[in-house]
Protein backbone atom coordinates (compact mmCIF):
# COMPACT_ATOMS: atom_id res chain seq x y z
CA UNK A 1 0.00 0.00 0.00
CA UNK A 2 1.25 3.52 -0.92
CA UNK A 3 1.16 5.69 2.50
CA UNK A 4 2.00 9.13 1.98
CA UNK A 5 2.70 11.96 4.68
CA UNK A 6 2.13 15.64 3.91
CA UNK A 7 4.11 18.46 5.98
CA UNK A 8 3.40 22.13 5.05
CA UNK A 9 7.09 22.41 5.98
CA UNK A 10 10.35 20.09 6.28
CA UNK A 11 12.58 21.85 8.52
CA UNK A 12 15.92 19.89 10.34
CA UNK A 13 15.05 19.41 14.06
CA UNK A 14 11.36 20.20 13.67
CA UNK A 15 9.18 18.62 15.70
CA UNK A 16 6.45 17.94 13.61
CA UNK A 17 9.06 16.60 10.82
CA UNK A 18 11.06 14.42 12.70
CA UNK A 19 7.84 12.53 13.74
CA UNK A 20 7.20 12.02 10.10
CA UNK A 21 9.87 10.88 8.83
CA UNK A 22 10.04 8.86 11.53
CA UNK A 23 6.20 7.58 10.60
CA UNK A 24 7.97 7.16 7.46
CA UNK A 25 10.88 4.71 8.05
CA UNK A 26 7.93 2.73 10.83
CA UNK A 27 5.69 2.39 7.64
CA UNK A 28 8.85 1.21 4.87
CA UNK A 29 9.80 -1.60 7.49
CA UNK A 30 5.69 -2.44 7.49
CA UNK A 31 6.09 -3.04 3.77
CA UNK A 32 4.42 0.10 2.54
CA UNK A 33 5.73 2.51 -0.25
CA UNK A 34 5.47 5.58 1.75
CA UNK A 35 7.29 9.15 1.14
CA UNK A 36 6.79 12.44 2.65
CA UNK A 37 6.13 15.94 0.82
CA UNK A 38 6.17 19.19 1.57
CA UNK A 39 5.83 22.72 0.36
CA UNK A 40 9.21 24.12 1.57
CA UNK A 41 11.79 21.95 2.47
CA UNK A 42 15.67 22.66 4.09
CA UNK A 43 18.28 22.07 2.32
CA UNK A 44 19.46 19.44 3.94
CA UNK A 45 16.59 17.87 3.86
CA UNK A 46 16.68 17.50 0.13
CA UNK A 47 17.27 13.55 0.01
CA UNK A 48 14.45 12.37 2.43
CA UNK A 49 11.36 14.95 1.25
CA UNK A 50 9.71 15.38 -1.81
CA UNK A 51 8.13 19.02 -3.18
CA UNK A 52 4.39 18.54 -3.16
CA UNK A 53 4.26 19.75 -6.54
CA UNK A 54 5.56 16.03 -7.45
CA UNK A 55 2.91 14.38 -9.17
CA UNK A 56 2.89 11.46 -6.85
CA UNK A 57 2.06 13.49 -3.56
CA UNK A 58 -1.84 12.92 -4.36
CA UNK A 59 -1.74 9.34 -5.52
CA UNK A 60 -1.76 7.76 -1.89
CA UNK A 61 -3.64 5.06 -0.82
CA UNK A 62 -4.08 6.65 2.38
CA UNK A 63 -2.44 10.14 3.29
CA UNK A 64 -1.23 11.55 6.43
CA UNK A 65 -2.06 15.19 7.05
CA UNK A 66 -0.16 16.53 9.29
CA UNK A 67 -1.77 20.11 10.30
CA UNK A 68 -0.26 23.00 12.18
CA UNK A 69 -1.14 26.05 10.16
CA UNK A 70 -2.52 27.32 6.91
CA UNK A 71 -1.26 26.03 3.89
CA UNK A 72 -2.46 25.27 0.52
CA UNK A 73 -2.28 22.01 0.86
CA UNK A 74 -5.95 21.73 3.18
CA UNK A 75 -8.00 22.08 0.17
CA UNK A 76 -6.06 19.48 -1.89
CA UNK A 77 -5.98 17.17 0.79
CA UNK A 78 -9.70 17.13 1.11
CA UNK A 79 -10.34 16.59 -2.78
CA UNK A 80 -7.60 13.49 -2.60
CA UNK A 81 -9.73 10.32 -3.84
CA UNK A 82 -7.95 8.14 -1.31
CA UNK A 83 -7.93 7.94 1.99
CA UNK A 84 -7.37 10.56 4.01
CA UNK A 85 -5.76 10.73 8.22
CA UNK A 86 -5.60 14.12 9.65
CA UNK A 87 -2.78 14.77 12.44
CA UNK A 88 -3.23 17.81 14.53
CA UNK A 89 -0.46 19.72 16.14
CA UNK A 90 -2.51 22.31 17.17
CA UNK A 91 -2.69 26.04 16.56
CA UNK A 92 -1.63 28.72 19.26
CA UNK A 93 -5.16 30.32 19.65
CA UNK A 94 -4.97 34.08 18.24
CA UNK A 95 -5.90 36.11 21.11
CA UNK A 96 -1.76 35.18 22.37
CA UNK A 97 -0.46 37.52 19.32
CA UNK A 98 -3.38 40.62 19.64
CA UNK A 99 -1.10 42.69 21.34
CA UNK A 100 2.30 42.07 19.36
CA UNK A 101 1.56 41.32 15.84
CA UNK A 102 -2.06 41.49 13.54
CA UNK A 103 -0.12 39.41 10.78
CA UNK A 104 0.30 35.98 13.28
CA UNK A 105 -3.42 36.39 14.88
CA UNK A 106 -4.70 37.02 11.44
CA UNK A 107 -2.43 33.67 10.16
CA UNK A 108 -3.73 31.91 13.86
CA UNK A 109 -7.53 32.55 13.37
CA UNK A 110 -6.96 31.76 9.63
CA UNK A 111 -5.68 28.04 10.20
CA UNK A 112 -8.37 27.06 12.99
CA UNK A 113 -11.13 28.39 10.32
CA UNK A 114 -9.45 26.08 7.84
CA UNK A 115 -8.88 23.33 10.40
CA UNK A 116 -12.42 23.67 10.70
CA UNK A 117 -13.37 23.36 6.91
CA UNK A 118 -11.86 19.85 6.90
CA UNK A 119 -14.56 18.44 9.42
CA UNK A 120 -16.55 15.58 8.03
CA UNK A 121 -14.07 15.25 5.26
CA UNK A 122 -11.56 12.96 6.79
CA UNK A 123 -11.55 8.93 7.28
CA UNK A 124 -9.98 9.70 10.75
CA UNK A 125 -8.95 13.11 12.69
CA UNK A 126 -6.06 12.16 15.13
CA UNK A 127 -4.66 15.15 17.97
CA UNK A 128 -1.21 14.19 18.89
CA UNK A 129 -2.48 14.41 22.38
CA UNK A 130 -5.50 13.97 23.92
CA UNK A 131 -6.15 17.73 24.52
CA UNK A 132 -5.77 18.11 20.98
CA UNK A 133 -8.50 15.44 20.03
CA UNK A 134 -10.73 16.85 22.30
CA UNK A 135 -10.32 20.22 19.88
CA UNK A 136 -11.07 18.39 17.00
CA UNK A 137 -14.22 16.88 18.55
CA UNK A 138 -15.85 19.80 19.68
CA UNK A 139 -14.89 21.32 15.73
CA UNK A 140 -17.05 18.13 14.65
CA UNK A 141 -14.59 15.89 13.52
CA UNK A 142 -15.49 11.99 13.80
CA UNK A 143 -14.19 9.76 14.28
CA UNK A 144 -11.24 10.83 16.53
CA UNK A 145 -7.92 8.95 18.28
CA UNK A 146 -4.63 10.03 19.79
CA UNK A 147 -1.08 9.23 17.89
CA UNK A 148 1.64 11.29 20.06
CA UNK A 149 4.45 12.43 18.46
CA UNK A 150 7.33 10.24 17.64
CA UNK A 151 9.91 12.46 19.85
CA UNK A 152 13.10 11.91 18.38
CA UNK A 153 15.11 11.87 21.51
CA UNK A 154 17.95 10.44 20.10
CA UNK A 155 19.26 13.81 18.96
CA UNK A 156 19.96 14.49 22.20
CA UNK A 157 20.93 11.34 23.82
CA UNK A 158 23.56 10.55 20.90
CA UNK A 159 24.84 14.10 19.86
CA UNK A 160 28.21 14.53 20.53
CA UNK A 161 29.48 16.24 23.45
CA UNK A 162 30.76 19.88 23.36
CA UNK A 163 33.87 20.29 25.72
CA UNK A 164 34.25 24.41 25.29
CA UNK A 165 30.41 24.71 26.23
CA UNK A 166 30.37 22.45 28.71
CA UNK A 167 33.03 24.63 30.35
CA UNK A 168 31.23 27.21 30.01
CA UNK A 169 28.34 26.30 31.35
CA UNK A 170 29.92 24.50 34.56
CA UNK A 171 31.17 28.32 35.93
CA UNK A 172 28.90 28.05 39.26
CA UNK A 173 25.88 29.40 38.78
CA UNK A 174 22.78 26.77 38.55
CA UNK A 175 21.22 26.43 35.22
CA UNK A 176 17.49 26.57 34.34
CA UNK A 177 16.84 25.53 30.97
CA UNK A 178 13.69 26.88 28.47
CA UNK A 179 13.56 25.33 24.76
CA UNK A 180 11.18 26.58 22.36
CA UNK A 181 10.16 29.49 19.99
CA UNK A 182 10.38 32.69 22.35
CA UNK A 183 6.00 33.45 21.70
CA UNK A 184 3.57 35.16 23.82
CA UNK A 185 1.75 31.36 24.63
CA UNK A 186 5.26 30.20 26.49
CA UNK A 187 5.03 33.43 28.77
CA UNK A 188 8.39 34.28 28.77
CA UNK A 189 7.66 37.30 30.94
CA UNK A 190 6.56 35.04 33.77
CA UNK A 191 10.16 33.33 33.89
CA UNK A 192 11.76 36.66 34.33
CA UNK A 193 9.44 37.31 37.20
CA UNK A 194 10.30 34.17 38.81
CA UNK A 195 13.59 34.64 38.45
CA UNK A 196 13.00 37.80 40.86
CA UNK A 197 11.32 35.49 43.72
CA UNK A 198 14.28 32.99 43.10
CA UNK A 199 17.32 35.71 43.75
CA UNK A 200 15.18 37.05 46.18
CA UNK A 201 13.92 34.02 48.46
CA UNK A 202 16.25 31.30 46.93
CA UNK A 203 19.32 31.73 45.49
CA UNK A 204 21.38 34.16 43.78
CA UNK A 205 23.62 32.09 41.58
CA UNK A 206 21.60 31.08 38.97
CA UNK A 207 21.38 31.46 35.00
CA UNK A 208 17.91 31.26 33.16
CA UNK A 209 18.49 30.26 29.79
CA UNK A 210 16.40 30.10 26.26
CA UNK A 211 16.97 27.71 23.78
CA UNK A 212 14.47 28.72 20.57
CA UNK A 213 14.07 31.39 18.01
CA UNK A 214 13.71 34.90 19.49
CA UNK A 215 12.37 36.86 16.24
CA UNK A 216 9.11 34.96 15.56
CA UNK A 217 7.53 38.43 17.20
CA UNK A 218 9.96 41.38 17.56
CA UNK A 219 7.68 43.06 19.40
CA UNK A 220 7.12 40.16 22.17
CA UNK A 221 11.13 39.80 22.75
CA UNK A 222 11.13 43.53 23.47
CA UNK A 223 8.64 43.44 26.19
CA UNK A 224 10.61 40.93 27.63
CA UNK A 225 13.87 42.86 27.86
CA UNK A 226 12.09 46.01 28.72
CA UNK A 227 11.02 43.81 31.74
CA UNK A 228 14.27 42.60 32.50
CA UNK A 229 15.54 46.41 32.72
CA UNK A 230 12.60 47.34 35.05
CA UNK A 231 13.82 44.68 37.27
CA UNK A 232 17.36 45.78 36.86
CA UNK A 233 18.07 41.70 35.99
CA UNK A 234 21.89 41.52 35.67
CA UNK A 235 21.72 40.79 31.54
CA UNK A 236 24.55 38.06 31.85
CA UNK A 237 21.95 35.86 34.32
CA UNK A 238 19.48 35.25 31.15
CA UNK A 239 20.75 33.97 27.89
CA UNK A 240 18.91 34.07 24.56
CA UNK A 241 21.24 31.57 22.77
CA UNK A 242 18.45 31.14 19.46
CA UNK A 243 18.19 28.55 17.17
CA UNK A 244 21.13 26.17 17.80
CA UNK A 245 22.58 22.82 16.44
CA UNK A 246 21.84 19.10 18.05
CA UNK A 247 25.09 19.04 19.72
CA UNK A 248 24.58 22.40 21.57
CA UNK A 249 21.14 21.64 21.98
CA UNK A 250 22.31 18.32 23.87
CA UNK A 251 24.78 20.01 25.74
CA UNK A 252 22.20 22.70 27.17
CA UNK A 253 19.91 19.57 28.57
CA UNK A 254 23.09 18.04 30.11
CA UNK A 255 24.20 21.34 32.02
CA UNK A 256 20.54 21.66 33.46
CA UNK A 257 19.43 21.69 37.01
CA UNK A 258 15.88 21.74 35.78
CA UNK A 259 13.75 22.39 32.74
CA UNK A 260 11.02 25.03 33.31
CA UNK A 261 7.89 25.22 31.32
CA UNK A 262 5.57 27.97 32.20
CA UNK A 263 3.65 28.17 29.45
CA UNK A 264 -0.14 28.50 28.93
CA UNK A 265 -1.00 27.27 25.87
CA UNK A 266 0.66 23.69 24.22
CA UNK A 267 -1.02 20.87 22.05
CA UNK A 268 1.86 18.12 23.41
CA UNK A 269 5.41 20.04 24.28
CA UNK A 270 8.29 18.18 22.95
CA UNK A 271 10.85 19.68 25.79
CA UNK A 272 9.27 18.02 27.95
CA UNK A 273 10.24 14.15 26.39
CA UNK A 274 13.55 15.58 25.43
CA UNK A 275 14.16 17.06 29.62
CA UNK A 276 13.23 13.66 30.45
CA UNK A 277 15.70 12.15 27.72
CA UNK A 278 18.18 13.46 29.21
CA UNK A 279 17.57 13.24 32.66
CA UNK A 280 16.64 16.61 33.95
CA UNK A 281 14.21 17.23 36.09
CA UNK A 282 11.07 19.48 34.98
CA UNK A 283 8.71 21.95 36.86
CA UNK A 284 6.03 23.06 34.58
CA UNK A 285 2.93 24.72 34.98
CA UNK A 286 -0.17 22.51 35.09
CA UNK A 287 -2.25 24.38 31.82
CA UNK A 288 -3.34 22.68 28.51
CA UNK A 289 -1.14 19.60 27.07
CA UNK A 290 1.53 19.73 30.17
CA UNK A 291 -0.14 17.69 32.50
CA UNK A 292 -1.32 14.88 29.73
CA UNK A 293 2.51 14.82 28.08
CA UNK A 294 4.51 14.18 31.65
CA UNK A 295 1.64 11.64 32.55
CA UNK A 296 2.07 12.47 36.50
CA UNK A 297 5.54 12.51 36.02
CA UNK A 298 7.75 15.98 36.99
CA UNK A 299 6.41 18.77 38.97
CA UNK A 300 3.61 20.19 38.01
CA UNK A 301 1.79 23.53 39.99
CA UNK A 302 -1.42 25.67 39.35
CA UNK A 303 -2.52 28.00 40.18
CA UNK A 304 0.58 30.21 38.57
CA UNK A 305 2.24 31.25 42.34
CA UNK A 306 5.46 32.32 40.85
CA UNK A 307 6.74 32.53 44.76
CA UNK A 308 5.50 29.23 45.12
CA UNK A 309 7.23 28.23 42.10
CA UNK A 310 10.78 29.13 42.88
CA UNK A 311 10.65 27.57 46.02
CA UNK A 312 9.76 24.41 43.80
CA UNK A 313 12.57 24.84 41.80
CA UNK A 314 15.27 25.32 44.28
CA UNK A 315 14.72 21.85 45.87
CA UNK A 316 14.33 20.61 42.67
CA UNK A 317 18.21 22.07 41.72
CA UNK A 318 19.03 21.28 45.32
CA UNK A 319 17.91 18.64 47.51
CA UNK A 320 19.32 15.24 46.35
CA UNK A 321 15.83 13.39 47.30
CA UNK A 322 13.69 15.37 45.98
CA UNK A 323 15.49 15.23 42.47
CA UNK A 324 16.66 11.69 42.94
CA UNK A 325 12.50 11.27 43.23
CA UNK A 326 11.11 13.15 40.63
CA UNK A 327 13.80 11.75 38.07
CA UNK A 328 12.85 8.05 38.93
CA UNK A 329 9.38 9.01 38.06
CA UNK A 330 10.38 10.66 34.64
CA UNK A 331 12.65 7.71 33.55
CA UNK A 332 9.03 5.83 33.93
CA UNK A 333 6.83 7.85 31.98
CA UNK A 334 9.93 8.52 29.56
CA UNK A 335 9.00 4.55 28.42
CA UNK A 336 5.30 5.83 27.05
CA UNK A 337 7.28 7.42 23.91
CA UNK A 338 9.52 4.51 23.47
CA UNK A 339 9.86 2.66 19.87
CA UNK A 340 8.07 -0.25 20.61
CA UNK A 341 5.11 1.89 21.91
CA UNK A 342 4.82 4.46 19.03
CA UNK A 343 4.80 1.72 16.38
CA UNK A 344 2.61 0.05 18.28
CA UNK A 345 0.04 2.69 18.61
CA UNK A 346 1.01 3.56 14.48
CA UNK A 347 -0.17 -0.18 13.91
CA UNK A 348 -3.49 0.46 15.96
CA UNK A 349 -4.65 3.39 14.12
CA UNK A 350 -3.94 2.08 10.68
CA UNK A 351 -5.99 -1.19 11.89
CA UNK A 352 -8.82 1.77 12.11
CA UNK A 353 -8.68 2.64 9.19
CA UNK A 354 -8.59 -0.69 7.40
CA UNK A 355 -4.69 -1.15 6.78
CA UNK A 356 -2.79 -3.81 8.06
Amino acid sequence: MIINQWVPAAHKGDAIGDSARRVRDILRCKGHVSALYALTIDDDLGSEVLPFTDPDAGRGDLTIFHFALPSPMTEAFAGLPGGRLLQYHNITPAAFFAPYDAGLFRLAALGRRELASLAGRVDLALGDSDYNRRELEALGFAPTAVMPIAVNTGRITSAPRRPALEKMLDDGLTNFLFVGRIVPNKRIEDHIRLAEHYKRYVDSSYRFIFVGRDDAVPRYAAMIRALMVEYKMPTDRFVFTGPVPDEDLATYYRSASAYLSLSEHEGFCVPLVEAMAADVPVLAYEATAVPETLGGAGVTFAPKDLEYAAELLGSLAHDDDVRRSVLQGQRERLKAFGSDRIERRLAEVLSSVGVS
